[in-house]
């Protein structure tokens, strides 16, 4: 019998590698776990094996889009205004036009300036990206009396905390929605901005009114049906009457706060990963675990080669809300093996350890410490020190959690560098009975159906 066992959890350890592909190990892009595999292999780009981990923290990157002259301008400066305390730059999709040949020139009337190919999306992808990466750009300055952009002339815009850009069409191209941390769609009706576009043809960009309302119907309203409109249902947050709605904007304000405040704990613990809310946190979290370059055989006959995990890895769930991570690792990495740790809570006490079964080779094993809710972190810190005194280095343990409170952050981190964190949220505090604020109440009874 002792034999069959061994057997049985040989095959199961063979079948627990991850179930997923196209994982960036810097932890820009991920995909949905693909169905499973029998190789331990897996497809990844080569870019996702050399990627690090410990790439910088990116800006926050907000996207504001609209029809012409629904107040985007407006509403950005407003957003800037009250975010004086940080570093904010704003980048308009409007000097990102393509200048226009003699040609186009000629017939300028009959060009179509709101339609997507007016723009040079592929520089403006560059420069985002640029600048999320830390790195200044020079943003070409168009001219729009002219029609070209001013050769000799560029506008430096340096890497900040937040980035705003604005435009039309910044949602229309996925890989520019790609690149925003929030979308807002300013929402005006359709008469008051023809008679904002008007004074503003007519004042700024000296045109006649004639000629406004002839490109008004030739050009820009198809577009805005055509490109505009739909590209709303991408955004994050819709905000009526432009900069006349402040209690939006306030709102909008608030969160970005929050945001950068998460960004602030990750510059002081660059061992804290905060991700994006459309990933998920076990996929994440095994994308911080060692690789190795592995060839495999596909049933085409061909050889690929991919990656594999390099050391054996588990799961050890911090009873009982951990459990309800179980799952979603259980659906990444068939036949894993997973451990409990029940501590008692009583307050921000939660140092009196009732109950643990761990695997027997957990030295040799890389831990996803499992936990939904990290509060005062001192549960975390009691499921940690026993983790380390079984022989599991701190630098092998990954927490996975969905929302932190900055006390959580301070006390772990602090006691334990080496060991990671990947959470989804870091919300504001904790309140008097050291919960998370604004939080989701006790995550198990909510997820277990025990609430009141």
């Amino acid at each position: 019998m002792p034999e069959e066992t061994n057997s049985i959890d040989y095959v199961m350890e063979k079948a627990s590698g991850p179930h997923f592909s196209g994982l960036r190990l810097d932890g820009l892009l991920s995909s949905r776990p693909s169905s499973a595999t029998n190789t331990p292999a897996h497809r990844t780009s080569s870019a996702s094996v050399s990627a690090s981990p410990l790439a910088p923290k990116q800006p926050f990157v907000i996207g504001v889009s609209g029809g012409t002259a629904s107040g985007k301008t407006t509403v950005c400066d407003m957003i800037i205004q009250q975010l004086h305390d940080h570093r904010v730059v704003l980048v308009n999709q409007d000097s990102f036009y393509r200048g226009l040949t003699p040609a186009e020139l000629e017939r300028v009337h009959e060009y179509n300036f709101d339609h997507p190919d007016a723009f040079d999306t592929d520089q403006l992808v560059d420069c985002i990206q640029k600048l999320r990466s830390g790195q200044p750009y020079q943003v070409p300055i168009y001219d729009f009396k002219s029609h070209r952009r001013c050769s000799d002339s560029f506008r430096q815009v340096n890497a900040s905390d937040v980035i705003i850009l604005e435009g039309i069409l910044v949602f229309h191209d996925q890989r520019v929605r790609n690149l925003m941390n929030m979308k807002i769609f300013v929402d005006t009706d359709a008469d008051v901005r023809l008679a904002r576009r008007i004074r503003r043809d007519t004042v700024e960009r000296g045109r006649d009114i004639n000629s406004v309302l002839e490109q008004y119907a030739k050009f820009v309203k198809p577009a805005f049906d055509d490109f505009v409109l739909p590209s709303k249902k991408y955004a994050d947050v819709i905000i009526p009457r432009g900069g006349d709605n402040h209690v939006a904007i306030d709102l909008i304000v608030q969160h970005i706060r929050t945001k950068l405040g998460q960004h602030d704990l990750c510059k002081i613990y660059p061992n804290v990963y905060v991700i994006q809310s459309t990933f998920q946190v076990v996929e994440h979290g095994l994308g911080h675990l060692p690789f190795t370059e592995k060839q495999v055989i596909t049933p085409t006959g061909s050889v690929y080669t991919g990656v594999d995990f390099c050391k054996k890895l588990c799961g050890i769930s911090i009873v009982r809300s951990g459990e309800s991570m179980e799952n979603a690792l259980r659906a990444c990495c068939k036949g894993i093996k997973i451990g409990k740790i029940l501590i008692h809570r009583d307050g921000d006490n939660g140092k009196q350890l009732i109950y643990e079964k761990l695997p027997k080779d957990i030295p040799e094993r890389h831990v996803l410490l499992l936990d939904p809710v990290l509060a005062t972190g001192n549960s975390a810190n009691q499921a940690i020190e026993l983790l380390i005194q079984k022989g599991v280095p701190e630098s092998h343990i990954i927490f996975l959690n969905l929302i932190s409170a900055p006390e959580g952050i301070h006390c772990v981190c602090k006691r334990f560098p080496s060991l990671k964190i990947v959470t989804s949220e870091i919300d504001a505090a904790l309140n008097e009975e050291f919960r998370v604020i604004p939080g989701m109440g006790e995550f198990g009874d909510r997820y277990f159906g025990t609430d009141d």
